[in-house]
């Protein structure tokens, strides 16, 4: 469960620069849109992350984490829809590290789902009468 808790509270803490930044003027930028999309999807993923122990929320938490800072890295190398970022400022890490969080928490989690192979059976088996 702490590992959930830490992949929500990343969750929200990279929706809430975005909201901060949204408001802060990128609405009226071409990257507004997205921006607002973060917002709501770091709020519903946080929630299912808590309340629904399946793998989708996991793999929801790697994903936004990964396409959040992998566009954060597109506007800022080669811009994103004419926006050009740059690597300065509390908000522009805060959200990055958050991010690079709920990569590794999603990921974590994943693995929990991820079931072992069955190890191999020596020997004619359960229940079988062997000769000897």
């Amino acid at each position: 469960m702490t590992l959930r808790l830490v992949g929500a509270a990343a969750l929200l803490v990279s929706a809430a620069v975005h909201a901060y930044l949204w408001f802060d003027g990128v609405r009226n930028q071409s990257v507004g849109p997205m921006f607002l999309v973060n917002v709501v999807a770091g709020v519903v993923i946080a929630v299912m992350l808590v309340r629904w122990r399946h793998w989708l929320p996991a793999f929801l938490t790697l994903g936004f984490g990964a396409a959040t800072l992998g566009a954060f890295i597109i506007s800022a190398t080669v811009g994103l829809l004419g926006v050009h970022a740059e690597w300065a400022g509390g908000f522009v890490w805060t959200a990055a590290i958050s991010e690079l969080v709920c990569i590794v928490v999603g990921a974590a989690l994943l693995l929990q789902y991820v079931r072992p192979p069955e190890p191999a059976r020596h020997g004619a088996g359960r229940g079988a009468v062997t000769s000897g």
